[in-house]
């Protein structure tokens, strides 16, 4: 069984945005999708940038630094598919967003 931990709230992520949390050591970028909430690593697969810091359109995050193009839902990078961006399962309970390794 996988175990969540609280690693922000929801008015800490408003809708359209992205914000980087700490996972268990790791740097994990949220995105606010109209209310879906999606967990992704957040340095990116090309030169180490956080991707939150990025923009957010619907469901895609463009890397601050080089332009490159994640989808949030699958982690799957649409400039190198080869790059893919490990997911973490979410869960909102309340206010709270909790996260647990995915896939």
């Amino acid at each position: 069984m996988s175990e969540f931990i609280k690693v922000a709230t929801l008015s800490e992520v408003p809708p359209g945005q992205g914000r980087t949390v700490e996972y268990l050591g790791e740097k994990v970028g949220l995105y606010n999708c109209s209310g879906q909430i999606y967990a992704i690593d957040d340095v990116c697969g090309h030169m180490g940038a956080n991707l939150a810091e990025g923009s957010l359109d619907d469901k895609v995050i463009t890397c601050p630094w080089h332009g490159w193009k994640y989808d949030v839902t699958t982690g799957v990078c649409s400039d190198d598919p080869s790059v893919k961006q490990r997911c973490f399962q979410v869960k909102v309970e309340g206010s709270d967003i909790l996260i647990s390794k995915g896939s």
